[in-house]
């Protein structure tokens, strides 16, 4: 059980992705096959981690929610490299094998599908610090707006970066002189774990802000790997 697990101090440090343990007891693989947005996915896979099932084979159709335009990617599709177009997706997600990959979570149980972002609650410029592992990836400033996170394929888990432009849109004539979501490529860290604290934070995950600010988060890589079918 994950609870022994993490009660045991000399737990190894998480290397390259596994295959569940249990799967070699398993008299045939279960796979679920999610098609829908990243913010689906992730609520998938949050189910699957809280009751200690990420055994089973995960296959992802990206498929654009309502709210989203068309022309959105799935981050979670890219991450992984999977196929788009609805008739090679659907079959690929029934035929292809699985690849374990992290699974990163936060400190709320929430499981990251595509993409986090930390960022100032009021949108603007980020008052706080953001640390991934031992490093300083950003900092109260005024041309700091936060970070944004994606989960990687292999070890150690987490490549984020320091955005240079608010995260979310701030109207349509704002966005056109400066627009949202830049990073700055120099920045781009990789780790198991990030942290940030500050007096007004919002955390979005997979486009799905949290309920209120808070004054800390913490990402990092869950002790199960994620059994997803991918390239």
């Amino acid at each position: 059980q994950l609870d022994d697990i993490a009660a045991q101090p000399d737990v190894r440090h998480l290397g390259a992705p596994e295959p569940a343990p249990q799967a070699p007891h398993l008299a045939e693989p279960a796979r679920i096959v999610i098609a829908g947005s990243d913010a689906a996915l992730s609520a998938v896979l949050t189910r699957l981690m809280r009751s200690d099932r990420l055994w089973a084979e995960v296959a992802f159709i990206p498929v654009p929610s309502s709210a989203a335009s068309t022309s959105t990617p799935s981050a979670a599709a890219q991450n992984w490299g999977l196929p788009t177009a609805l008739a090679e997706a659907l079959d690929f997600a029934r035929t292809a094998p699985v690849r374990p990959a992290p699974l990163i979570r936060n400190d709320s149980g929430l499981a990251v599908a595509g993409s986090a972002t930390i960022s100032d609650a009021a949108n603007g410029a980020f008052t706080g610090e953001i640390i991934i592992d031992d490093h300083t990836l950003a900092a109260s400033s005024p041309k700091t707006f936060g970070a944004r996170l994606v989960p990687m394929t292999d070890a150690p888990g987490i490549l984020a970066a320091r955005a240079t432009s608010p995260v979310e849109s701030q109207g349509r004539l704002r966005s056109l002189l400066r627009k949202p979501g830049q990073l700055d490529p120099e920045s781009v860290s990789t780790g198991r774990a990030v942290q940030a604290g500050g007096p007004q934070l919002r955390v979005i995950v997979d486009s799905v802000p949290h309920k209120r600010p808070v004054t800390r988060v913490t990402f990092y890589r869950h002790l199960r790997d994620l059994q997803i079918v991918r390239p």
